[in-house]
């Protein structure tokens, strides 16, 4: 049975929840007892003040959850399970460092802005030059009977001609090529290949500029991304039950791309060995579903920036490795909302105040779960509300695969 992907998964999801609920009682009696709690700014805010002492680093929890069922039932070996086990942990770290040095050394500021963006740029330059040039990250495209595959210059051929069965038990013939190329939503022809944008500096040009291009584009998501995790989880269950219903939409993905038979009948990209990601979703899931039992209103312990990082960084890493990067404005819609709401509200300000002296604001507070607080609505009908819009821009997402 342990052969079986679904297994695997299932046990993976439930092992997750069982460490994160169990560790996690432990772990918040553990905070409490070191006091290991959150500094609230006074921001003005509803029920802000009851929040002060609430244990945070609990993100710990999230990770511990995740890599556990992980390394217990995935081929770790998998290219595809090692970056997402480097990416898990290399964000985790650079927000525990952000965590420890708010808490220990009593900076309220944490770890310098840059230093951030220094680790989220490293991991995109992990993740881009993995995926570029690994010779085990490869798409399979079908081959029509007795004819040989005439491959694009954008695409290198990594076998021969090989065979497998299709749906109806009939000889199917492909290859394996290793190519830059993402999943286009809603237009004919689903896929775009990085190397056209490469093709604006000259052909002669694109061999060396496409992993450029590729790589500072794969930066740009990390960054982005986990940035907007971090921004959203600002109040209690908001983070974690959006992130939860991210994974559930990226597991589908995963797991239809990685099984030919899936792929083939939806037309989709398909691509070798993915499908063992779905035992890393698995766990993801579950972490953020256990973690959700004590992050839910009112909130038992807070993940903080080991937690919050590491979830953006998670999930960027896997659309991009799913071929979905271009679908990240609408999977991951609500971590735009909240990005955007900020970046409104910071160069409004600064505009008004150089031209008229004053700063003014297009939000009652930055970012928008804020606004909504301010306006006196419920920490829990705002969370219940992002949750209901995460779900249908999820829904959206699956569909663009019929939607072409």
């Amino acid at each position: 049975m342990f052969y079986y992907i679904t297994f695997r998964t299932a046990f993976a999801i439930i092992l997750s929840l069982v460490i994160s609920m169990l560790f996690g009682k432990r772990l918040i009696r553990f905070l409490q007892r070191k006091q290991i709690g959150e500094t609230i700014r006074e921001l003005g805010l509803q029920g802000e003040n009851q929040k002060k002492g609430t244990p945070t680093m609990g993100g710990i929890i999230i990770i511990a959850a995740i890599l556990i069922p992980t390394l217990l039932f995935a081929r770790v070996m998998n290219v595809y399970i090692i970056l997402m086990l480097v990416s898990t942990v290399w964000l985790g770290f650079v927000g525990f460092l952000d965590d420890y040095i708010k808490v220990f050394k009593k900076n309220k500021e944490g770890l310098a802005g840059k230093f951030k963006v220094m680790g989220q740029v490293g991991l995109g330059i992990i993740v881009g030059i993995t995926l570029y040039y690994n010779n085990h990250v490869l798409i399979s495209r079908e081959v029509a009977p007795g004819q040989a595959y005439l491959h694009s210059a954008a695409e290198k051929l990594e076998s021969g001609l090989n065979t497998r069965k299709d749906e109806n038990g009939k000889p199917q013939a492909y290859v394996n090529v290793r190519t830059a190329t993402t999943t286009i939503p809603f237009i004919k022809g689903h896929e775009f290949n990085y190397s056209k944008i490469a093709s604006i500096f000259g052909a002669k040009y694109v061999e060396y500029t496409t992993p450029i291009i590729y790589i500072l584009f794969v930066i740009f998501i990390i960054v982005a991304v986990s940035n907007g995790a971090n921004i959203t989880d600002g109040i209690d269950g908001l983070a974690t039950g959006v992130s939860a219903i991210i994974g559930v939409c990226l597991w589908a993905f995963a797991y239809l791309s990685g099984n030919y038979l899936f792929a083939s009948y939806l037309n989709i990209m398909d691509i070798p060995n993915l499908g063992e990601l779905s035992i890393f979703i698995g766990a993801f899931i579950g972490a953020c579903v256990g973690f959700l039992w004590y992050n839910a209103y009112p909130a038992q312990v807070f993940m903080g920036d080991t937690g919050s990082l590491a979830l953006g960084g998670i999930i960027a890493s896997l659309a991009i490795i799913v071929r979905k990067e271009l679908l990240i404005p609408i999977i991951c819609g609500i971590f735009l909302i909240e990005n955007i709401s900020v970046m409104l509200q910071v160069s409004y300000f600064k505009h008004t105040k150089k031209k008229y002296g004053e700063g003014r604001r297009i939000f009652k507070m930055a970012p928008l779960h804020h606004h909504y607080q301010k306006l006196g609505y419920h920490e829990s009908k705002i969370v219940t509300r992002f949750w209901i819009i995460g779900i249908i821009l999820a829904i959206l997402s699956i569909v663009t695969l019929k939607i072409q």
